[in-house]
């Protein structure tokens, strides 16, 4: 039998082998240069500073020192501490600020405000008890005014709910690189994004421990992996990172790279929102900029790199100062330190900020201002290009609302359970929105009633049906008797509208004036159908109400469902005398460099004529003095001049009060959520609320002053009949030029009844 042929590889000739490993090497080549293709084009501009989204800030107002200006020592020392000023023995740093008695010396910081910049610098404050009494320069010389930086009171963030507030490498302080480097990467500047001796390092230090407690990442590789790729852990996830470090070092310099590091690194959670970056921690954990940190503080913040949950300072205090420890301990062992120094810095504490600076503690008046920026700005640019919002918002006249609404809760509480409660506060000289509450929770990013909160405004309606009768002063004073008696309207669909007096009692013939201050729903119904319904509907739009209101009677005594936000642009126009102003959340805008983008001015138009809105105003000043809300001045001063009207829906389901000093106008709503009845009427309930904020916010009472086209006239409360002088039954009545009563006479004989003598007109 033949002996079989051994069976070779099918390659003939052994000059083929070194093609068979150039082939070999080619075809492992391609897909290896198609993966560093692709990792290449992840890591180009992956690190430019425009890639990062920087949400847009809300500010607050700038709380401004002037003298004069309505503050207390206490207040002034509270807004610095919540600015995150450091209180010292001298102030020398931009940050700082010391007391002695009712003297301040504050080192302002430097700011980009709306109208420019203002570089740091010294003043002092001296203090009256209840006013700045004056403001001197670093030189002692007197100053018109000064302003304390505003705070940031939320923002607009991106989907992913990232934050950053963005630094360049040449504003951030040399002691945080230092340190840095040192714990996290003390050979960045040697390697190529990969450091061999990092890596051996780390093993030698695991192995010694028995378990890993070192990482060999280079910063570059850190960068990469929160950049651009997950935390999954594999080889293939390292070998990515490790081949994309590469090219991040081909691509960028080290000081680009340590930019980036200082804005993308993760630090903590506020919240749904994640902090990231140096920049935006120190604000987060010590409500101060981070150039003003002290060494403790900065390793605090180098030390959580390694893990922000793990060493949250705030949950878990303990391992976060032993992090710290361990920080400052690597910069003794490296020289950076003396021993002294160290054991000086090691027995800091971690002094943090009592709570975070970035959390969104004011959410509904934020909320407020997101709505008008998204009818001037896309989304993108909110959530990307860093803009500043500057806004007239009042964190004191917040504070103040915040604790009238839950004193008022807490005497309410007993007896009625669940209640709500929203508040809108306007500045009435500007249209400014100051303060807003959406609910019994303030801080609470819920519902937010102010603003989405459609409520029947009961008697608080009852203003326009008035003004729209004093508007046509040949027909209607405040003395023309109206007709407080029972009466039906028929409804389309043919059901009957019966109104009725809270009282369920009828008053007969009233003077307007006492219709308005005592509410009676009987002579408001009949003035509304006599003046003309189409005539009232029209000027509910005069005073800004834009929602379309059906027009059929039961408008007249409140059916209209407004939100607080709407009943508050009504009584602004009856409160700046006839003039409509857009109400204002925002003045200016401006880019993330301070660059000016946009002003808001308001434009009042006089809506209204002055005249006939001043009797109105006599209305409800006399609402307030004898009617449906005298009790204000359970609280307020008895001389203090302010006007309101409460308002009361069907079942007490709705209590309201609206009313304005000079100063400020407040509006505010109680009900529950479940529109059940709460057995409150807007005096019972609402006013409460409304009456302890002006007395702890106003100090301007309601100006009142004679008009062009007024004229004031003693009137007989009884007779109606002008008299020579005062008398017992007086009243000194407004009245637009030409619409007075004629003649004259004395007072009424005691026991007359006004009633009767107006029944005379009738007939």
């Amino acid at each position: 039998m033949p002996k079989k042929k051994a069976v070779f590889f099918p390659f003939r000739r052994p000059a083929s082998w070194p093609m068979l490993f150039f082939k070999l090497a080619l075809a492992g080549m391609v897909p290896l240069m198609v993966f560093f293709a692709y990792c290449d084009a992840q890591v180009r501009g992956a690190f430019d500073p425009q890639r990062y989204d920087q949400p847009a800030k809300v500010y607050a107002r700038p709380l401004v020192l002037a003298s004069g200006a309505i503050l207390t020592a206490y207040e002034l020392e509270d807004e610095l501490r919540r600015l995150g000023y450091r209180k010292m023995g001298m102030a020398g740093e931009p940050g700082s600020y010391r007391r002695e008695g009712d003297v301040f010396t504050i080192h302002l910081r430097p700011f980009f405000f709306a109208d420019g910049f203002r570089e740091a610098r010294k003043i002092t404050v001296e203090m009256a008890p209840t006013t700045v009494a004056v403001v001197r320069d670093e030189l002692g010389r007197r100053i018109v005014e000064e302003q304390l930086d505003p705070t940031v009171i939320g923002g607009v963030y991106p989907d992913r709910h990232e934050d950053r507030l963005m630094l360049s490498l040449a504003e951030t302080p040399r002691m945080l690189i230092d340190t840095l480097v040192q714990v996290e990467d003390r050979y960045f500047y040697e390697h190529n994004g990969i450091s061999l001796r990092s890596i051996a390092r780390a093993l030698i230090v695991n192995i010694k421990a028995g378990r890993t407690v070192q990482g060999g990442s280079t910063l570059t590789q850190q960068l990469v992996k929160n950049t651009l790729l997950t935390n999954e852990r594999s080889f293939s996830r390292k070998f990515k990172e490790a081949a994309m470090a590469l090219l991040t070092e081909l691509h960028y310099d080290k000081e680009r790279i340590l930019e980036a590091y200082i804005n993308e690194v993760y630090l903590g959670q506020e919240g749904n929102r994640a902090i990231h970056g140096f920049g935006l921690a120190a604000r987060h954990y010590f409500n101060r900029p981070l150039e003003e940190l002290d060494l403790a503080q900065i390793s605090m913040l180098v030390g959580m790199v390694k893990g922000p949950s793990y060493y949250d300072p705030w949950r878990r205090p303990e391992r976060a100062t032993a992090r710290r420890n361990t920080v400052l301990n690597e910069l003794l062992e490296e020289g950076l330190l003396t021993q002294s120094q160290y054991d000086a810095w090691r027995k800091e504490p971690l002094s943090l900020a009592k709570s975070s600076a970035l959390a969104g503690v004011y959410p509904a008046y934020v909320d407020l201002v997101r709505r008008q920026l998204s009818r001037d700005y896309a989304r993108q640019d909110l959530q990307k290009k860093g803009l500043r919002i500057f806004t007239p918002f009042d964190p004191l006249l917040q504070r103040r609302a915040e604790m009238a609404t839950a004193k008022a809760l807490k005497q309410l509480d007993e007896r009625a359970k669940d209640l709500e409660v929203a508040m809108v506060v306007t500045a009435v000289g500007s249209g400014d929105v100051v303060a807003v509450i959406g609910g019994r929770q303030p801080r609470y990013a819920g519902f937010n009633r102010a603003l989405d909160a459609l409520r029947p405004i009961g008697s608080l309606a009852k203003p326009a049906v008035y003004l729209t009768a004093l508007n046509e002063p040949q027909n209607y004073t405040l003395i023309t008797p109206l007709r407080d008696a029972k009466f039906s309207v028929p409804n389309a669909d043919g059901s009957l509208w019966r109104p009725e007096n809270y009282d369920k009692k009828e008053h007969g013939l009233v003077p307007l004036h006492t219709a308005l201050s005592r509410s009676y729903n009987l002579a408001s119904a009949n003035l509304g159908l006599d003046v003309g319904l189409h005539k009232v509907m029209e000027m509910f739009k005069r005073l800004g109400i834009h929602r379309p209101l059906l027009e059929v009677p039961s408008m007249l005594l409140g059916a209209a469902e407004l939100a607080p936000i709407e009943v508050a642009v009504m009584y602004q126009t009856i409160a700046a005398d006839g003039r409509y102003t857009p109400l204002r959340t925002i003045y200016a805008i401006s880019d993330s460099k301070g660059q000016l983008l946009a002003r808001y001015p308001q434009q009042p138009r006089q809506v209204i004529d002055k005249a006939p809105v001043h009797l109105l105003q006599y209305a409800m000043l006399e609402t307030v003095r004898e009617g449906t809300g005298k009790s204000v001045y359970n609280v307020l001063p008895k001389d203090y001049r302010v006007a309101g009207k409460t308002g009361t829906s069907n079942d007490t389901r709705d209590s309201w009060f609206a009313g304005f000093a000079g100063d400020y106008l407040a509006v505010v709503w109680m009900g529950r959520d479940n529109n059940s009845s709460t057995g409150l009427t807007g005096a019972s309930g609402a006013l409460r609320v409304w009456r302890q904020f002006m007395a702890e916010a106003s100090t301007e009472q309601m100006p009142f002053a004679q008009e062009d086209r007024i004229e004031y006239h003693w009137v007989d409360g009884v007779t109606g009949l002008r008299t020579q002088s005062w008398c017992e039954n007086a009243r000194y009545i407004p009245f637009i030029k030409g619409s007075a009563p004629e003649g004259s006479g004395g007072c009424a004989p005691d026991g007359e009844k006004m009633w009767e003598w107006f029944k005379g007109v009738f007939d």
